[in-house]
């Protein structure tokens, strides 16, 4: 079992940075793809990013693509994502996700989940 904890969420303004980060426990995820998605209110949970095991091949949505960086420091059990430039349209509950079967961006591929945290961008 995995426990997932997403953490450094809050209200930013537009233009700036946010670095999220999430914390496994219970079990080590070094040998697990790990995912972002996000999701707001009456929409579906919808792919932000993700990077393989090695954090070697980050996978990008394309419009997100330019102002998202994805990294991991396995020996923290540590996944992290910076978002820059952040729009309004970024306002949304992020959830970070372990081992993958299927596809990058199915949220159905994903196992574990944790419980999110809110990001809210002012404009």
């Amino acid at each position: 079992q995995v426990q997932l904890v997403e953490s450094g969420g809050g209200l930013v303004q537009a233009g700036e940075s946010l670095r999220l980060s999430c914390a496994a426990s219970g079990r080590t995820v070094s040998n697990s793809d790990m995912g972002w998605f996000r999701q707001t209110p009456g929409k579906e949970r919808e792919f932000v990013g993700a990077i393989d095991r090695d954090g070697a091949v980050p996978v990008y949505r394309d419009i997100l693509k330019g102002r998202l960086t994805i990294s991991r420091d396995n020996a923290r059990n540590t996944v992290y994502l910076q978002l820059d430039r952040l729009k309004p349209e970024d306002t949304a509950v992020y959830f970070c996700a372990a081992q993958r079967s299927g596809s990058w961006n199915s949220v159905e591929a994903w196992r574990y989940w944790g419980q999110g945290t809110q990001v809210t961008v002012s404009s």
